[in-house]
């Protein structure tokens, strides 16, 4: 007779993460969905990057999607339930963080999953790896900071084209622009940040930290203006007959029919 399943098998998490000398390995692994996040994988993400910085022997982290897929931003279905403490958005977009974070992208990195790449200190990415904000095709806009960290990242007419047409760049482009450290073949994303971290981790800690730390305070210091603007643009569209029939178009895999109210 056929064995029998167990009854009760442990659910894998979304977010895997494992360890190697200093380096925290972190990797979105809900494929089935894009990597879109919910609250499990913002629990997820929220929780290994705590372990990044309260644990005094790592030092770099190392964030990676699946092979086909980095994230494709926020699951539509969780009605923006994906806040945590510490990290605000995502278990990321609003983190202090003093310990480097690489993102290694393979494939699409697109809404809120660029929004991740943003978050991030570096970033290697793959020769098939796109980047992409697509909230304006859903009458949506980007909430987590890709209104201001994009200008800030990349070229501000590029930044402006990424924003107003919901179009994607590939990964030699956003390479060319300066948003990509690292550009690499398929399937080498992870090895070129291990490298990348393994330079990092030559350097004293303390130096490394403390020198983030004054980098990302600095660059904090606009933040507050763009989080207020951001929330002022929302607010231009929170009720619109547009917002509704977007998201709705998109769960129902149908072109949106525009109202411009």
């Amino acid at each position: 007779m056929p064995s029998e399943q167990p009854r009760n098998q442990a659910k894998l998490p979304i977010v895997h993460t494992r360890r190697e000398g200093h380096i925290l390995y972190i990797s979105m692994q809900r494929e089935a969905k894009r990597n879109a996040i919910d609250r499990e994988m913002a629990d997820g993400i929220d929780a290994a990057l705590n372990q990044l910085e309260d644990d005094d022997s790592l030092w770099v982290g190392i964030l990676s999607g699946t092979d086909s897929i980095f994230c494709a931003g926020s699951d539509l279905t969780c009605d923006g339930d994906y806040n945590t403490e510490r990290g605000g958005e995502y278990g990321i977009i609003r983190r202090v963080r003093r310990k480097p974070l690489v993102a290694a992208v393979e494939g699409p990195a697109l809404g809120g999953g660029l929004e991740i790449v943003l978050s991030c200190d570096l970033v290697v990415a793959s020769r098939k790896a796109r980047f992409g904000l697509p909230e304006v095709s859903i009458g949506v806009i980007p909430t987590c900071a890709a209104l201001f960290r994009a200008p800030n990242a990349l070229p501000l007419n590029l930044a402006r084209e990424l924003i107003l047409t919901g179009e994607p760049i590939g990964a030699e482009r956003a390479h060319s622009a300066g948003l990509v450290n690292h550009l690499t073949e398929p399937g080498e994303t992870l090895s070129q940040a291990t490298k990348l971290a393994e330079r990092i981790l030559q350097n004293a800690p303390l130096s490394v930290q403390n020198c983030l730390s004054a980098v990302n305070q600095y660059t904090a210091q606009t933040e507050d203006i763009g989080w207020r603007l951001t929330g002022e643009a929302f607010e231009g569209i929170r009720n619109s007959e547009d917002i509704k029939e977007g998201v709705t178009s998109f769960l129902e895999k149908r072109p949106p029919r525009w109202k411009a109210r």
